[in-house]
């Protein structure tokens, strides 16, 4: 589209007053292309030839390459830019050749396996040959028990995930041993995300994977696929225990692609207020698809989601355009089937926009769009630059739009756009050596095949004293220099790879009578009134956000149609739902905290502060909910919410300035709360380079009530705890170290996102975000100060000047 001629329609507008503060005009790029060493298979070429493809990229060709040579790679490249086929390729060749072999897909979600087996069969439909040669099969969770022994024997190409392969495929590799013994390739598709607690498990799966494909006498070569990330190398390198090719030189074409940053107006004489961005991305589809475009706009949240295609679909319909019904929401929740429809739609161009949540970020197969929107700051650079990406045709111009919300980070980049357009992606970290998620996984190698010496190498330097450890409280046993699991249930039960619950809730359609009791939610399932029939499956939530979108009386929003939760089933794990049309949503309140329960040890490696470690409950609860009319977002009541609290009980690290500290930053004209909310923002960004974490993986609050002063608590977000904030109190000096040369060497003045950071506010996970308003970051001049005090001791004085 003409992307230039939009921003114009844009500025046309009679409510427009300079929201476009700036506009990046990416420069167009050629192609790069390059031939194989050596030809592709005639049957390689008939696919490439019927699917308008004369050359392959360079970047396509170089991992063909490396892949043929068995070195393990990483290709990171742009959105649309022909990833697929870096991989591809060499499996297929290779499938053509006779040889037998065969090849795992790894995907970190069971919608990408879907996408990628459709794509598989596209590519080998209407040619014999290649029917003949390819037979890929999904398995994961939801494949059908029949089906699973013919891909186990039958199947050459097997898409699955890190969690079926940890829980239900190597436990019981037996039955997989044909498939094991002819292993060729491991696909690992969108490694990016695999980080912090997630890639500390991934690590350990794929170290469990390789020994027993040693077992089996064969040695598999990794082909990995990355978003754009600061490290991809060493990421992929640490997952796998081996070196890797770094892919980076992106041979593809890119059309212009013009990047602008949208703030919207202000709101009458509140400077501090500004419109929302949902109603600003109303504007901007609209304006979309009026001139024949596609776009997508990514949120933060479900609940934004579905208000910005309701608001889009009624604006359509008010206008009488023929795209009122070309328009959809994306997200989390939705039931499969519908998101492989909603996917095959936009991909063939029927939808003409789409209002997602980052579960359209990953590579799912939706074409290339014409404009991105980016409502709200999606928390990283990285994310930024891959939501970005979704817009964009090989030679032709597309538009991506950060729309800033009220909130001091989103403002602060809108009036620093160099920094926006110059700051590199983040380091994606991970630990193979976590000790305690090591210990998991041991149990779980010692159940797939006895441990012996030559194993201690692939699972790294801590395996030896974690095995012993493991032998002496008797979860091991050994037997002639060879560790045996005591039998028993199956170690990998129980053992959850992410952190968030696996657990899930229906949300089931109800219909017929209303049989409320005075609470307006029903009794237990037993007890619905026989005029109520179940329905149907509507959707699915996870245990962990349940609490905060259906809970009773709430309006729960799908495909922009209002459903009254009439009860949430907890034992159950269901929520009922009606049908019932309201001028009005809901939004959860919620409460919040932190509570220490046990101190396990002290500290005095800070002067002028108490530190300890030890165990603390973290518990969050939906107390209650706002009714907020839809457009005006006026609240127009309130309500009790009774449900119990959720739990994680895990471990943390509290760090509690002294009077002396505080008393000093009075006399400076500075408040101690400023300081340690600052302290705290860093500590939470800092301490994953201690601990080898990702900030993901933790959580911190700074409170009174547990010390009676001013506290950081910086706590796991797992539960039991796994060792990262055990870790920052050990080397607590480093920590805050790190933390003062953050503060002391960011050029800005008073606070930025890259120093002092966020406000010590968190909403409801799905809300909408138009209805937080924006908390003042931290004072700079406060956090630093106390960062100087704190660390104002000898050793750490010695430590810097060494620097």
């Amino acid at each position: 589209m003409d992307v230039a001629a939009l921003l114009e329609r844009v500025r046309a507008r009679r409510d427009y007053a300079g929201q476009i503060e700036h506009v990046e005009v990416l420069s167009e790029r050629p192609g790069k292309f390059a031939e194989p060493a050596t030809p592709l298979p005639e049957p390689l070429m008939r696919l490439l030839a019927a699917r308008g493809i004369e050359q392959l990229y360079s970047h396509q060709v170089a991992a063909l390459e490396a892949a043929r040579a068995r070195r393990d790679l990483v290709v990171v490249t742009g959105t649309a830019s022909g990833k697929t086929f870096c991989y591809n390729l060499p499996i297929l060749e290779s499938a053509l050749a006779g040889t037998n072999s065969r090849a795992l897909y790894l995907y970190p979600t069971k919608a990408l396996a879907q996408d990628q087996l459709k794509g598989l069969l596209e590519l080998t439909a209407g040619d014999a040959e290649l029917a003949a040669a390819i037979r890929p099969g999904v398995y994961d969770g939801d494949t059908p028990t029949a089906q699973r022994r013919r891909i186990r024997h039958e199947a050459n190409l097997v898409l699955s995930n890190p969690d079926m392969l940890h829980a239900s495929v190597l436990p019981y590799h037996p039955k997989w041993a044909d498939f094991f013994t002819d292993l060729r390739y491991i696909v690992i598709d969108e490694v990016h995300t695999y980080r912090g607690i997630l890639g500390a498990h991934v690590s350990a799966v794929l170290r469990r994977l390789l020994r027993v494909c040693r077992h089996y006498g064969s040695e598999p070569t990794f082909l990995a696929t990355s978003a754009t990330i600061a490290n991809p190398g060493e990421l992929v390198s640490r997952l796998i225990g081996r070196e890797v090719d770094v892919i980076d030189d992106d041979g593809s074409p890119r059309g212009r692609k013009y990047f602008a940053l949208w703030n919207p107006a202000p709101l009458g004489v509140d400077a501090l207020a500004r419109r929302s961005a949902n109603d600003d991305a109303v504007m901007w589809l609209e304006e979309a698809v009026e001139a024949e475009g596609q776009a997508l706009a990514f949120t933060r949240t479900r609940q934004s989601a579905e208000l910005i295609h309701r608001y889009l679909r009624d604006a359509l319909d008010a206008k009488r355009s023929k795209h009122a019904d070309k328009v959809r929401a994306y997200r989390g929740g939705y039931l499969p089937n519908e998101r492989r429809e909603i996917e095959q739609d936009l991909f063939a161009g029927r939808l003409r926009a789409v209002a997602a949540t980052n579960a359209l970020e990953l590579g799912i197969d939706i074409g290339s769009l014409d404009v991105a929107l980016l409502v709200n700051y999606p928390g990283t650079i990285a994310s930024c630059w891959q939501q970005a990406g979704r817009s964009g045709r090989r030679h032709d111009e597309s538009l991506a739009v950060l729309l800033a919300g009220n909130d001091p980070v989103d403002q602060y980049l809108l009036r620093r756009p160099e920094y926006f357009f110059a700051q590199s992606p983040e380091h994606a970290v991970v630990d193979p050596d976590n000790p305690y998620v090591l210990a998991r996984h041991l149990k779980a190698a010692a159940f797939e095949l006895p441990l012996e010496d030559d194993d201690l190498a692939t699972f790294g330097p801590l395996s030896a004293p974690i095995i012993d450890a493991l032998c002496r409280e008797q979860q091991l046993a050994e037997v002639r220099g060879a560790y045996y699991h005591p039998g028993g249930q199956n170690p990998t039960i129980g053992v959850s790879l992410r952190h968030m619950s696996d657990n899930t809730f229906s949300i089931v359609l109800v219909e017929g009578g209303r049989g409320k009791t005075e609470r307006g939610s029903f009794g237990s399932p037993s007890q619905v009134p026989k005029s109520v029939t179940a329905h149907s499956v509507l959707a699915n939530v996870d245990s962990i956000s349940a609490p905060e979108l259906v809970y009773p009386e709430a309006v729960y929003l799908h495909n922009g149609e209002t459903y009254l939760v009439r009860e949430l089933d907890l034992n159950g794990k269901i929520a009922y739902v009606e049908r019932r049309e309201t001028d009005y949503y809901t939004q959860a309140v919620l409460e919040s905290s932190v509570v220490v329960t046990a101190a396990r040890a002290t500290s005095d490696a800070v002067p002028r502060a108490a530190l300890v470690y030890g165990d603390v409950d973290v518990s969050w609860q939906t107390v209650a909910f706002k009714k907020i009319k839809f457009a005006t977002r006026e609240n127009i009541g309130l309500g009790p919410v009774d449900i119990p609290a959720q739990q994680l009980q895990t471990t943390a690290l509290w760090l509690t300035p002294d009077d002396s500290v505080r008393a000093d930053l009075k006399a400076a004209g500075l408040r101690a709360s400023e300081g340690i909310v600052g302290l705290r923002n860093l500590a939470v960004v800092a301490l994953p380079f201690v601990a080898m974490c990702d900030s993901r993986d933790l959580g911190g609050v700074v409170n009174s009530h547990n010390t009676g002063k001013p506290t950081m608590i910086l706590y796991d977000r797992y539960p039991g705890g796994l060792g990262y904030s055990e870790k920052g109190f050990a080397r607590i000096d480093q920590l805050l170290e790190i933390c003062r040369e953050m503060v002391s060497s960011c050029p800005c003045e008073a606070g930025c996102p890259s120093c002092v950071g966020l406000p010590n506010h968190r909403p409801a996970i799905h809300s909408d975000l138009d209805l937080t308003r924006g908390h003042p970051m931290p004072d700079k001049a406060a956090t630093q100060m106390m960062l100087e005090l704190l660390c104002a001791r000898s050793g750490v004085a010695a430590a810097t000047a060494g620097v």
